[in-house]
């Protein structure tokens, strides 16, 4: 089962806190997911499709529990594609013209309601009732183990707009992109995410993400750490690796048996321990000493070994100034 059916599942079990709660709620369900068909004057019919079980289940239960409206349910399995889409049709019926202006669906004179249905959304459980209905209808989320994303995807811009600043009252920045027709309302902050499953009634789905977020932030912290070890212990090599050539050369220039003892001890043990830093390096001496004296003793070695190349390099211009006279 993805993340999305999941927290749908989770959503439908929820109760809205009052009367206006599931109205509200079977309103987003209706607009989001529904279409409404007019056949002659004050005649209405109404088709609901929708691929998760449990939105189905909730529309029907609304439909016939609390609205006392009639449906016919048509469930069709899809071998290639191994799921099920559920058809609910409202056929016309006594009464259904009142009941979708009940719901907001229609205003009075059966002009249709474009934006976001105002009677309905006076309290905050009611808003947060029909942010639920809008997800259950048309929501999509990411599995959180490779991204954090929401979207409800409408296909009025009004109501996008609607559900946006529905949005905004509970402190949530919803970003609109308009996609084939339809316009897909999407966040991308955690943050976001989780307060709005958590006004929906999904904190378990919330919990769940927020345990996600804790693993990759442990993962990317032990990561970074790694990272910087694997960079400083690239640095260690590619210092010791132009010390042992030092080395090399005061041998060649100078000779290490001429060196200051402290100095040569440097190069004895840089050559018996290639891999160590300097501040392990000073460990193996004998007293210990710290990485700032083992630095100076380096520098020390440095000027050794310049002062040898000058004084090679007088000695050749001397000799070529003899053989000229």
């Amino acid at each position: 089962m993805s993340f999305t059916a999941e927290v749908k599942n989770e959503l439908s079990r929820q109760n809205g806190e009052c009367p206006t709660c599931i109205l509200a709620e079977a309103s987003a369900l209706i607009r989001v997911c529904g279409s409404l068909s007019f056949s002659g004057s004050g005649h209405f019919s109404v088709r609901i499709k929708t691929e998760t079980g449990a939105v189905a289940r909730t529309i029907v239960t609304y439909a016939h529990r609390y609205l006392g409206i009639d449906t016919r349910l048509t469930v069709r399995h899809s071998v290639l594609h191994k799921s099920s889409n559920y058809l609910i049709e409202i056929v016309d019926q006594p009464g259904l013209a009142d009941k979708l202006v009940r719901l907001g669906i229609l205003l009075p004179g059966n002009r249709l309601e474009t934006g976001l249905p105002e009677h309905l959304l006076q309290r905050q459980c009611c808003r947060n009732a029909f942010l639920r209905g809008a997800f259950m209808a048309g929501g999509f989320i990411a599995d959180p183990r490779n991204d954090f994303h929401l979207e409800i995807a409408v296909t009025g811009e009004d109501l996008a707009q609607g559900i946006i600043e529905l949005m905004g009252t509970l402190g949530i920045t919803a970003r609109l992109n308009r996609r084939r027709g339809a316009y897909a309302i999407y966040l991308k902050s955690f943050e976001d995410i989780t307060a709005l499953l958590t006004a929906m009634g999904a904190s378990r789905s919330a919990q769940a993400i927020e345990n996600v977020r804790r693993v990759k932030s442990v993962k990317n912290d032990v990561n970074r750490r790694v990272n910087a070890e694997i960079a400083n212990s690239n640095r260690s090599s590619d210092a010791a690796v132009q010390q042992l050539l030092l080395i090399d050369e005061a041998e060649r220039l100078i000779g290490l048996r001429k060196l200051p003892p402290a100095v040569r001890e440097f190069c004895r043990l840089r050559r018996a321990y290639p891999e160590l830093s300097l501040a392990a390096l000073g460990q193996e001496c004998d007293p210990p000493a710290s990485k700032s004296a083992l630095y100076h003793r380096l520098l020390r070695l440095q000027k050794l070994v310049q002062e040898a190349k000058e004084g090679d390099a007088g000695n050749e211009e001397e000799e070529c100034r003899s053989g000229v006279q």
